[in-house]
C-alpha cells in the first residue's frame, strides 16, 4: 500500500483496518485551488493530525467543501520530502493507553506551498489566494518562537530587521510574509480575514496581532505602505485575531509507529530528521484526548467548527482555558518534569511519570497551581488535570520524551511558571510558600549543566538562550558547589524570562539554595526533591 492517490485505490487500506477519506479528494482539490477558504501556516505534525482531522470530519459531514492550502515558511524539506512524494496525504494514528490504536488517512490538505525566499512562483500564489474575498481564516502552529520579533535584550532579530528594513517584496519569517499579503488584501479591496493562532502560547491572538501591527508601523515609517493599511488591521471587524486554546500531545514519529504501518504492508513509511532537525514521517502518532477551543470572531466568516468538537466561545473563556492549561493544568507539569528526566536518564516521558521522586514533583506543582487556577466554566480544571496525570502522561504507547519537551524551555518559564508566582505576589504579597515551583526552576538550571545523575554528558534540547545560559554557567562543576558564585542572579532576576524577579517574589534566595544542593555531587537530586517536597 502506498500513501498516494493513486495508492488509495487499493482495497487492502480497508482489510488493514485504516479509514480512508469518505469525499473525493479531486474535486475538494479542485474547489480549493478556486476558491480557497482555510489557509494555515507551519505545517508540521500537531497541524497534519489536529487540523487536518477537523477539516476531514467537516468535509465527510458535508459542512464543509474545500480544504486547506498548507505553507511552510522555515523548513521546506518538509513540504519536499514530507508532502509532496505523499500527494499531501498524512497518515494519522491515534495511540491508545490499552494499546489500541486508529488509524486513518487525512485528505484535506488540499494544496503544500514552500515559500521559499525569491520564489516568485510560490508568492504569486499566495498573492492569488490573499486577495481572494473569499478567505475566511489564516491560522498558524509556527511556535512560540515564530511570532518573537526580538531578541532577551530588545533588539530585533538579525532576520526581522532585514524584513523591515527590505519591505514588503521581500520577506523571510512567517509574520513578515503575513503582513505583506494582507497589504495585498487590503489593496485588493479590504476584505475581512480572520489570523486565527493555534500555537499553544498565552494570548496567542494578541502576541500574533501586536507582532503584525509592529511589522507594519516599521514598514509605514519606512514608507512601503500607507496609514489606511495600519487602520484596516487594527479594525478588529475587519482584521481579527481570535484567542485559542489548543491542546493535543503529539511526539515525534516514533519507530514502533512506523514498524506497526509497515508490518501492516504501507510502504515509504520512513522517519525523516531535516537539516533543521524536524522531526517529521507520511505518518503523525498522537495521544487520543484533543481540545481546541477559539474564540469566536470571523468576520468573514468560518467553516462549522461546532460540529468537529471545537469549543467556540467569548474572549475571556478562552483566555480562562487557555491560562487553566498553560499556567497550571498541563504545560508547567511538563515543564517541571521534563529536564528533571533527562538529568534522571529517562528517554521515555511515560516513564518519568513511574519515577517516585517526579510524582512528589508533579502533584506539588499541580497542587500549588490549582490553589489560585481560574475556572473557564467549559472545561473542569481538576477533571483536566487529573487527566493529565492519571490518563495521558502515563500513557505508554505515547512515544513522548523529557527531551522533546524541554525543547524551547527558556521561552515558556515565564508563562507556565511565571504567572502562578505572580498570583501567589498578588495575593499573599510573596510566593515564598511555593517549593515545587522553585524546584522545576533550579531543576531546569541543573539541567542546562548537560550532565546525567550518573556524570555522563547528554546533549541539550535546542533553545534559543542555550548558548547565554550555558556561557553564564560554565564555571559551575557538580560535585564542587563552592564554583557556585551568583551566576543564576541575573536570570532570576530576569523579568523577560520569568515574568518578574524571582528575588521579589520571595524564591530567588530559594531557586538559589536548591540549585547549589542539587550540584553538590552526582545523584544529590532525588535526595533534594525528597527533602523539599516528602
Amino acid at each position: 500500500m502506498r500513501l498516494t492517490i493513486d495508492g488509495l485505490g487499493s482495497p487492502e487500506w480497508a482489510e488493514k483496518g485504516i479509514h480512508l477519506p469518505e469525499f473525493d479528494i479531486g474535486k475538494v482539490r479542485e474547489r480549493t485551488c478556486e476558491h480557497p477558504v482555510w489557509v494555515h501556516f507551519g505545517v508540521g505534525n500537531i497541524f497534519r493530525i489536529f487540523n487536518g482531522g477537523i477539516a476531514d470530519r467537516l468535509i465527510e459531514a458535508g459542512e464543509l467543501d474545500r480544504g486547506i492550502t498548507c505553507v511552510e515558511t522555515f523548513d521546506f524539506e518538509v513540504i519536499d520530502r514530507v508532502y509532496r512524494p505523499h500527494d499531501n496525504l498524512a497518515l494519522a494514528v491515534t495511540l491508545y493507553g490499552d494499546g489500541t490504536t486508529d488509524k486513518r488517512v487525512i485528505g484535506s490538505l488540499s494544496e503544500a506551498v514552500a515559500m521559499r525566499p525569491h520564489d516568485h512562483a510560490a508568492r504569486e500564489r499566495l498573492w492569488t489566494i490573499f486577495t481572494d474575498p473569499g478567505l475566511q481564516m489564516v491560522s498558524f502552529t509556527i511556535t512560540e518562537k515564530g511570532y518573537a520579533l526580538k531578541n532577551a535584550s530588545g533588539a530585533y532579530f538579525d532576520f526581522v530587521r532585514a524584513d523591515i528594513e527590505q519591505g514588503p517584496a521581500t520577506v523571510t519569517s512567517a509574520v513578515s510574509l503575513v503582513v505583506s499579503l494582507l497589504l495585498d488584501r487590503y489593496l485588493a479591496g479590504g476584505a475581512s480575514l480572520a489570523l486565527v493562532s493555534m500555537d499553544n502560547v498565552s494570548h496567542n491572538g494578541e502576541k500574533l496581532r501586536n507582532a503584525v501591527i509592529e511589522i507594519a508601523e516599521a514598514w509605514q515609517d519606512r514608507g512601503y505602505c500607507q496609514e489606511g493599511f495600519l487602520a484596516y488591521i487594527r479594525d478588529e471587524s475587519r482584521i481579527a485575531f481570535p484567542w485559542t486554546m489548543i491542546d493535543k500531545i503529539t511526539p515525534r514519529p516514533s519507530e514502533s509507529t512506523q514498524a506497526l504501518l509497515t508490518d501492516l504492508g504501507v510502504s515509504d513509511m520512513d522517519i525523516v530528521i531535516t537539516d533543521k532537525k524536524t522531526y517529521i514521517a507520511p505518518f503523525v502518532n498522537a495521544e487520543g484526548p484533543q481540545y481546541l477551543v477559539v474564540e469566536d470572531h470571523f468576520p468573514n466568516g468560518r467553516p462549522a467548527f461546532d460540529k468537529a468538537g471545537v469549543y467556540l466561545c467569548s474572549r475571556d473563556t478562552v483566555n480562562a482555558a487557555e491560562r487553566m492549561k498553560v499556567t497550571v493544568c498541563l504545560n508547567p507539569l511538563h515543564t517541571a518534569l521534563a529536564p528533571y528526566g533527562c538529568i534522571l536518564g529517562y528517554t521515555r516521558f511515560s516513564d518519568v511519570m513511574q519515577d517516585p521522586e517526579m510524582q512528589l514533583l508533579v502533584h506539588r506543582v499541580a497542587d500549588e497551581g490549582m490553589k489560585v487556577v481560574h475556572d473557564p466554566g467549559i472545561l473542569s480544571p481538576k477533571a483536566f488535570i487529573d487527566e493529565c496525570i492519571n490518563v495521558r502522561f502515563p500513557n505508554p504507547y505515547i512515544p513522548d520524551t523529557p527531551q522533546r519537551i524541554a525543547v524551547d524551555t527558556s521561552q515558556m518559564v515565564g508563562i507556565r511558571f511565571g504567572e502562578t508566582i505572580k498570583e501567589y505576589v498578588t495575593a499573599q504579597g510573596s510566593a515564598a510558600c511555593l517549593s515545587g515551583i522553585p524546584l522545576a526552576i533550579a531543576g531546569w538550571f541543573r539541567y542546562l549543566l548537560g550532565r546525567d545523575e550518573s556524570g555522563n554528558a547528554f546533549e541539550l534540547s535546542p533553545d534559543p538562550m542555550n548558548a547565554e545560559l550555558q556561557s553564564a554557567l560554565a564555571g559551575i562543576e557538580i560535585g564542587r558547589p563552592e564554583t557556585y558564585q551568583g551566576q543564576l542572579k541575573p536570570f532570576l532576576h530576569n523579568k523577560s524570562i520569568f515574568g518578574s524577579d524571582l528575588y521579589e517574589a520571595g524564591i530567588g534566595e530559594k531557586i538559589e539554595t536548591m540549585f547549589c544542593e542539587e550540584i553538590a555531587e552526582f545523584g544529590a537530586v532525588r535526595a533534594v526533591i525528597r527533602k523539599y517536597l516528602a
